[in-house]
């Protein structure tokens, strides 16, 4: 038999192993780019940048940003939005990229873009991209069908699409659902996508909605920020059409939120419009309370539909995350710094700063646990 010292030691270990091993001993880092060409990892506790990745290119003003499932692989939307390139976040080397364009290659004619909408299955093996191709003829540029472009994540660099999947126009955010079954594609409306074909196999209304006695909504949104809570989540403007345009009534300002869990969608009004808003994202651990970001930072309760609270901001933030906990909001985009707010109080607790102070721009920001 083991002596019981030995024992000890070995429970110990087993201990120490499974601690290493829990989610708790994991942490939170945000993810962020900055001009031209950088990808940002923040230890988002110790309000410190980790490191600062470059991506492969010059010059490329990082957009989109989208964590692989397990956290190690960033991809980002660069070369001024051609390319899209897989950044090892622990070694800083490029392990993945597509060009979208055929047009340096022979016989090639076709000038690709990607307008933000990005997304990788659920396992991790594909990339979806959403793509507004041109080909560019002698006499004239031809706008093609917009298309969501699949790669295999293994492919490495210089990855092809392995599959062209049709796509509505003006899509800006692609989100999977939880079991990988659908691929939503926010538009003017949301559609729910077979990942396989593309085809539409459902339809939330948005700028189409039938609501009475009020205008199509307008949307702005860009930025992904729906991990945390599993819910995707936007900001929305309509305008009442059975009242005066001097009636503080008129306008209002509403949150969509689509569980991608579920698969439910809910449009909700919370205030007569009086901010702009960007970008929202929804607390992980109270799934009732979401936060908003532009010149100011808004809490919202998403079950009532009400604005709880708002404070002014030092300058304008494009996007917006939260950590794990739900005790922090993060904004960032457009400066250098990302601030931190207390999501009790909307208190700023504390801020990073960018060495040399690089313009985030339109860059994601993104919560990955490490």
């Amino acid at each position: 038999m083991r002596s019981r010292r030995t024992q000890y030691r070995l429970g110990g270990l087993l201990a120490a192993l499974l601690l290493a091993a829990s989610p708790a001993a994991a942490k939170d880092y945000l993810l962020t780019g900055a001009k031209p060409d950088k990808l940002v990892l923040v230890d988002a506790a110790a309000r410190k940048v980790e490191r600062v990745l470059t991506i492969p290119g010059g010059g490329v003003a990082p957009g989109t940003i989208v964590p692989s499932p397990d956290g190690r692989i960033a991809y980002v939307v660069s070369n001024h939005m051609g390319s899209v390139s897989g950044i090892e976040l622990d070694s800083g080397k490029q392990v993945f990229r597509a060009d979208f364009s055929t047009t340096g290659e022979p016989g090639g004619d076709l000038r690709v873009r990607s307008l933000f909408g990005m997304d990788v299955s659920p396992d991790g093996k594909e990339l979806y991209v959403f793509q507004a191709p041109v080909r560019m003829l002698p006499g004239e540029y031809r706008v093609e069908d917009t298309r969501i472009a699949v790669y295999r994540t293994a492919d490495g660099v210089g990855a092809k699409p392995v599959r062209l999947l049709p796509a509505p126009r003006r899509v800006a955010v692609l989100a999977f659902s939880k079991d990988g079954g659908t691929l939503w594609a926010l538009g003017w409306d949301l559609y729910g996508l077979d990942p396989k074909t593309g085809a539409v196999k459902e339809t939330h209304k948005v700028l189409n909605w039938t609501r009475a006695n009020h205008s199509p909504p307008d949307v702005l949104d860009i930025w992904p920020q729906f991990e945390q809570a599993a819910t995707l989540s936007t900001p929305y403007f309509t305008a009442r059409t059975d009242l005066a345009a001097t009636d503080p009534g008129a306008f209002r300002t509403g949150l969509m939120t689509l569980d991608l869990a579920t698969g439910r969608m809910d449009m909700r009004d919370f205030e007569d419009t009086s901010a702009v808003i960007f970008s929202s994202v929804v607390s992980p651990v109270k799934r009732t309370e979401a936060y908003s970001v532009y010149t100011q930072l808004t809490k919202i309760d998403t079950d009532g539909g009400k604005l709880v609270k708002r404070v002014d901001l030092p300058h304008t933030y494009y996007s917006i995350n939260v950590s794990s906990d739900g005790k922090e909001v993060y904004v960032g985009g457009t400066a250098c710094d990302i601030g931190v707010y207390g999501t009790d109080t909307l208190d700023r607790i504390g801020q990073v700063e960018i060495a040399g102070c690089p313009d985030q721009g339109i860059a994601s920001l993104r919560v990955i646990r490490r």
